[in-house]
């Protein structure tokens, strides 16, 4: 929950003039001593700090999809120059999904993807 700045500026000033501690403050204003220490170093609010984009080209990675079904994530990392970890997350954005082809024998299964809104395997 985020404090109005009127709020902590008044807990502040109530605390330095009646020589409160942190934690007489705290009790006083059912607010955390450690909200007390942080707003004591900077009243302002944090900002808020949104995500960054994906690095990877969504409609690209459909079509490296389509093009190599049975790719592992390290394969397609190697060919859009980012991590794995950054594959997996635009596939799990795309709904990619991964299944066992039924068409593969027992001893040879191989894995394809899936992309929502198909019908069938790519």
């Amino acid at each position: 929950m985020t404090y109005p700045i009127s709020f902590r500026r008044h807990v502040l000033a109530v605390r330095a003039r009646e020589g409160l501690t942190f934690s007489q403050a705290a009790t006083r204003f059912s607010v955390g001593i450690a909200s007390l220490v942080r707003w004591s170093k900077d009243v302002e609010p944090r900002p808020y700090r949104r995500q960054r984009g994906l690095k990877i080209d969504l409609e690209k990675l459909a079509k490296d999809v389509q093009d190599h079904p049975d790719a592992y994530q390290y394969e397609r990392a190697a060919r859009f120059g980012v991590t794995p970890k950054a594959i997996w997350q635009a596939l799990r954005k795309l709904g990619v999904t991964y299944k066992k082809s039924p068409d593969a024998p027992e001893g040879g299964r191989r894995r394809t993807a899936y992309l929502p809104g198909k019908d069938c395997a790519i």
